[in-house]
């Protein structure tokens, strides 16, 4: 008779008096007892075998991949596969008087074998992913939304799979069934679809990177983009505080992304000094000579001056009121004054826009506007060197006889 090693508990305990109900079952216990000790005691030669291999090997080889793949422990997920697939073979011998036990063993298996997969998947993807965020091109691309989004497809897939496990429903038959609950699973699943589509909008049409400066009011974010996943795009303020902002909002809202000024030449200047009318005026002889003391401005106002006054003698210009003919202001030569301050300025960068404009004339005065870019873009630097420009314009206005404009101090009380 040939021997039956699945039955060696059960001649055993006929051989002690044992009925044949107990002996069967008795025997699927121990057995049940002696597989599982089994399958564990193989699970972890393996993993030891497979770790020291792979230890090896990430010391050994020059790419990060295989030391990425033992952090995020995939060899240790792939170890239970033998084990598993011994306990498949193993677990019918065990119940084969039990046939409901049998198949509710076989079903744990099977679920498993679903979760096993399922997290050899996700370590795999993840690997994969801190892989390439070490690739210069791959750095500032949102990689954690296209994981999360085939992990949500895995874990839906596997929960299905599941399900029908356990409802011995065929697979498709059960996917065809979802069909009439599609309305629901596309109101639980919302946010995440509409993440998806701004994932993938976002990353095709290069809005936003790890890394890039961004200002969205609507969310109170002013500062650095640090993490774009499915559903989130984390921003961490200068003040280090984070704003969580949703992904899709990104192509549903106005938002700026500083990105294209860190890249140019130059930070831009843009800032107005308000000047009185009153304190506006023509320009005398003496003025003219008085102001010509002003290295910056001394060979313009020489040259300007010359030639105004050549052409008012050539027409005959009644000059006895300042109003006919063609005249300097005090205004006009501080606003050139202000170009050349700016053009002779280290920080400036001199080969982007630069310009003093007048802008319309107010209740409050008349707005002198400066507009350049700074060499140096870095937030510190740029405000000192803004601000240097500005001490210096504010303290040379009196030098021209002009006047800033202040609220007088009862409207300020």
């Amino acid at each position: 008779m040939e021997f039956q090693w699945w039955r060696i508990f059960h001649d055993f305990l006929l051989q002690k008096g044992a009925t044949e109900s107990q002996a069967a079952f008795w025997n699927a216990l121990l057995l049940f007892v002696v597989v599982s000790l089994l399958v564990l005691i193989v699970d972890y030669l393996i993993w030891k075998i497979l770790r020291r291999f792979s230890t090896q090997l990430a010391k050994r080889t020059k790419t990060n991949f295989d030391n990425f793949a033992v952090t995020n422990r995939l060899p240790r997920y792939l170890a239970h596969i033998l084990p598993l697939l011994l306990a498949f073979e193993v677990i019918p011998y065990v119940f084969i008087d039990f046939q409901y036990a049998e198949n509710v063993a076989m079903k744990g298996l099977q679920i498993l074998a679903v979760l096993l997969v399922l997290r050899i998947f996700q370590s795999l993807l993840r690997t994969v992913s801190d892989y390439l965020k070490t690739l210069a091109r791959f750095k500032d691309k949102p990689i954690d939304s296209y994981i999360q989004v085939f992990m949500i497809f895995a874990w839906a897939g596997g929960v299905m799979t599941i399900v029908a496990i356990l409802t011995d429903t065929d697979i498709w038959k059960f996917l065809t069934g979802l069909g009439a609950a599609s309305a629901i699973l596309l109101l639980i699943f919302r946010d995440t679809i509409l993440g998806f589509v701004a994932s993938i909008q976002v990353s095709i049409n290069d809005m936003v990177r790890i890394g890039d400066w961004i200002t969205f009011d609507k969310y109170g974010a002013d500062g650095d983009v640090i993490e774009i996943n499915l559903a989130t795009v984390k921003v961490q303020n200068f003040d280090k505080t984070i704003t969580t902002i949703p992904t899709y909002a990104l192509i549903s809202d106005s938002f700026k992304n500083w990105r294209g000024m860190q890249s140019s030449g130059g930070r831009r200047i843009k800032r107005a000094v308000i000047i009185k009318q009153q304190s506006i005026k023509f320009l005398t002889d003496e003025d003219v000579q008085k102001l010509s003391g002003i290295e910056l401005i001394t060979n313009y106002l020489n040259d300007r001056h010359a030639k105004i006054k050549a052409s008012n003698t050539e027409k005959g210009v009644d000059k006895t009121l300042m109003i006919n003919g063609r005249n300097l202001t005090n205004l006009g030569v501080f606003r050139k004054y202000i170009e050349s301050y700016l053009e002779n300025h280290s920080a400036i960068n001199d080969t982007m826009t630069m310009m003093t404009r007048q802008l319309a004339p107010t209740s409050q005065g008349i707005a002198l506007e400066i507009y350049a870019f700074s060499s140096d873009k870095r937030w510190q630097n740029y405000e000192y060197i803004m601000a240097d420009i500005f001490d210096h314009i504010l303290a040379a206005v009196p030098y021209f006889d002009l006047e800033v404009f202040e609220l007088p101090t009862s409207l300020k009380n």
